[in-house]
């Protein structure tokens, strides 16, 4: 019961043990997984997934400090249309994608405007772009008039597959100026999504949901475009154009489709940098006006043949407004049109960043952990120490060569989840193996004194062959007759008899700073002066034995009165000097005491036979004790092994 009671404790013991260390796990992936590992995957982009981007045909048209420079902000609409139309009459241009919002008319200029629409009611590869909002748009006849076409006209339809459905965080969308939505043909999304964690631009919204409608990115209209698609099918974790068989992997959320970008290498031009080929757009407005005076444009036309062309501002200038950048994980102040290229060289490409999922983050790390924790319990500790240090490299590797294609999986959560293991399992293998050393040095205890036990674990380093000569007093204690009435009990009796004993006088040979070396048989050794350091000893011993006759006296009558048998005892002390130590072979030994004093001792107590005595001791020892006993002398004694014959003792009394 007591074994079974020890085994249900050990394991309630490792249950809560267990259940505080995923606890602990679950909040260090928590904190990880939100606020380290989006740092890490900014790290890990930037380091081994960015690349040069070799198969781009895209080139940017930039609002820059040279252009503002030249005509004050804002700028009057024809402008724009001065850059469109150089690009559209002039070059051959495969598609024109304007990275600006348009949300009102210019009540200041509006002949202005006018030039603009009439120029790109012609230019059918432009498109612009369009703004979801996140609050209904309370702008008169919205609802009723330009919402509804405004939806016939730029909406994309799709085949949902989703399982999971989500409410659209977009109310509406921001409304245009009827010139320019009746002098456009299509449109596309420039909604930008920064990563909460970290504020830095990640992700691409591939597709935005205003309601039940949904519409395609900038990059996404000019890649469906292009391929003379109109159809996709949308599931929880992937966009698929049906034409081209393109799958975008991603995530379906209340913005409505997302992906992560793949970022390219940047270089520096003129007061910003860009992952592509920028001119600006001042170059442009002039090369336009010199090929209508006859002269040779700053910018070839031939720069822009089959190009993809992006139309945007990046200007540094304070107070204008024109500064479109944000934070990604390759340049910390990103130009938004550059972006929008190069998410849609992501597309044409077919290069993305491939996402682990939350699912294959927990199973990764519980599995390493497990790893780990094996590791550390079971192999030696410098040597688990080692693999899991190498475990820890090859999981680096790995995750470098994981980038390196595209595929981002977490990096410092399993690190600090193995850091919490190793802290863990090394803790809790030194309680276990603790417990288990204690329990042994309990068990152990019960087949050697608790005082050799602590003598060897204090020494464990020292353990060998040997020992030393010193001055000790040996004690003999046996029962009288006992062989011959253990002939005529049961088993089971004779072993409560020997038990009861043998529990009743230990503690009384350890109270007198007593060792039991052996039993031998219904026989005691007992050792006074060693291992237990004590000058009285020959007295301790003295005393104990006395005390022992005592008990035994209590305990004859106790088993008189239950019906065992009548039990006497002999006891027999000597004092002198002995070999004490350890004695056998390296794999085996025995702390004992050897010499002719031990064997006088053992000889001394078998005289109480012949005297009918029950306590008997030494010259030697009496010498020691003389001042404190009452004894009567035994003269002449012939002792077995012994030439001459020598005095013995009988102890009557203690004093």
């Amino acid at each position: 019961m007591a074994s079974f009671k020890s085994i249900l404790k050990t394991r309630f013991i490792a249950f809560i043990a267990g259940l505080i260390y995923l606890m602990v796990l679950f909040v260090i992936f928590l904190l990880s997984y939100t606020f380290i590992e989006p740092k890490a995957y900014n790290y890990m982009l930037n380091k081994y997934s960015v690349t040069e981007n070799k198969n781009s045909n895209a080139i940017l048209v930039v609002i820059d400090d040279k252009s503002v420079a030249r005509y004050r902000w804002p700028w009057k609409r024809e402008l724009y249309g001065k850059i469109f139309e150089y690009l559209h009459n002039y070059t051959d241009s495969k598609f024109i994608a304007f990275d600006a919002i348009l949300a009102s008319d210019d009540l200041s200029n509006p002949e202005s405007d006018k030039k603009l629409f009439n120029t790109i009611k012609d230019i059918d590869n432009l498109i612009v772009g369009l703004m979801p909002q996140d609050q209904e748009n309370d702008t008169p006849n919205y609802q009723k008039q330009f919402y509804p076409l405004f939806k016939d006209k730029f909406r994309i339809n799709i085949t949902d597959k989703r399982k999971s459905k989500y409410n659209s965080y977009f109310k509406s969308v921001m409304s245009m100026p009827k010139g320019y939505f009746d002098s456009i043909r299509n449109a596309g999304s420039v909604y930008i999504y920064k990563e909460n964690s970290d504020s830095y631009l990640k992700s691409a919204v591939q597709l935005v949901s205003v309601g039940d409608d949904f519409y395609p990115s900038l990059a996404l209209k000019l890649y469906l475009t292009e391929n003379n698609a109109d159809k996709i099918t949308l599931t929880d974790n992937t966009l698929i154009v049906d034409k081209t068989g393109l799958k975008i992997p991603g995530n379906s959320i209340n913005l409505g489709f997302s992906n992560y970008v793949k970022f390219y290498n940047v270089q520096r031009i003129g007061a910003g940098s860009y992952s592509h080929k920028m001119v600006p757009a001042i170059d442009i407005i002039d090369s336009l006006e010199n090929i209508k005076q006859g002269k040779q444009p700053i910018i070839s036309p031939d720069t822009f043949k089959n190009k993809i062309v992006f139309v945007g501002a990046n200007a540094s200038a304070t107070g204008i407004g024109l500064a479109d950048r944000m934070n990604t994980p390759v340049l910390d102040d990103h130009p938004g049109v550059d972006y929008q290229a190069v998410n849609y060289d992501n597309l044409k490409n077919n290069e993305f960043i491939s996402m682990s999922t939350v699912l294959q983050d927990i199973l990764s790390i519980l599995i390493f952990c497990l790893i780990v924790f094996i590791l550390i319990y079971s192999w030696p500790f410098v040597l688990s120490l080692i693999f899991v240090l190498i475990l820890c490299v090859i999981y680096y590797l790995a995750a470098v060569q994981a980038y390196k294609h595209n595929f981002s999986i977490n990096l410092i959560t399993p690190l600090i989840a193995t850091l919490w293991t190793m802290v863990f399992a090394y803790s809790y293998r030194f309680i276990t193996e603790g417990r288990n050393k204690e329990k042994i040095k309990n068990a152990m205890g019960k087949y050697l004194s608790q005082d050799i036990m602590q003598n060897v674990v204090k020494h464990i380093d020292d353990i060998k062959l040997g020992g030393k000569k010193a001055n000790v007093t040996v004690l003999f204690a046996d029962i009288r007759g006992f062989t011959g009435m253990s002939e005529k009990m049961r088993a089971e009796d004779v072993s409560v008899i020997l038990n009861e004993y043998f529990t009743e006088i230990e503690p009384i040979i350890a109270k007198y700073n007593g060792v039991i070396n052996k039993f031998i048989g219904d026989a005691v050794m007992a050792i006074f002066g060693e291992p237990i350091q004590d000058i009285n000893h020959p007295q301790n011993a003295v005393r104990c034995a006395y005390e022992m006759l005592e008990k035994v006296a209590e305990l004859r009558a106790k088993w008189i009165t239950e019906g065992k048998p009548e039990i006497e005892i002999g006891i027999g002390i000597n004092t002198g000097e002995a070999f004490v130590g350890n004695i056998g072979s390296e794999k085996r030994l025995e702390y004992t005491v050897i010499g002719d004093m031990v064997n006088l001792a053992s000889r001394i107590e078998s005289y109480n036979k012949v005297y009918k005595s029950n306590f008997l001791i030494s010259s030697s020892t009496y010498e020691q004790v003389s001042s404190i006993v009452e004894v009567v002398k035994i003269s002449d004694v012939k002792i077995r092994g012994k030439a001459k014959k020598m005095d013995i003792y009988e102890v009557l009394k203690i004093c």
